[in-house]
């Protein structure tokens, strides 16, 4: 696992949100990615902000039942409004708990926006 980037949640999935071959919906993972890729963009902006692109997205190995998944982010950039962080997602396997490997990563950009949705200046730092 990563030492140069934030620990930004960790979470288990449950047999609720697998699919029929047993493994985790892609759509819970990529759920799951977009709220630990927010973390750091929300404290940049310092208020309301929105996904508004997932610029790249690999499923590297498959999600299990019962993987205790740790999600890193760091930012990749930072603009006027926006702020773009990459995302890895490593699964400890339960099963074999020295087993940690990378199974997810993914690039999202995250813009600041007000009251009306509308983008916004970041704060200065």
């Amino acid at each position: 696992m990563p030492t140069d980037k934030e620990l930004v949640l960790k979470v288990i999935p449950m047999p609720g949100d697998s699919n029929a071959n047993g493994d985790i919906f892609g759509g819970w993972v990529m759920a799951q990615v977009d709220l630990a890729g927010s973390v750091i963009p929300a404290r940049i902006a310092k208020g309301r902000i929105a996904t508004v692109a997932v610029n790249q997205f690999i499923f590297k190995q498959a999600v299990k039942i019962g993987d205790l998944l740790s999600f890193f982010a760091e930012v990749e950039r930072i603009g006027t409004t926006s702020v773009t962080v990459k995302v890895e997602v490593y699964a400890q396997r339960m099963r074999q708990p020295e087993q940690t490997i990378k199974v997810t990563e993914a690039n999202l950009t995250y813009v600041a926006i007000d009251m009306e949705g509308k983008p916004r200046p970041l704060p200065k730092a």
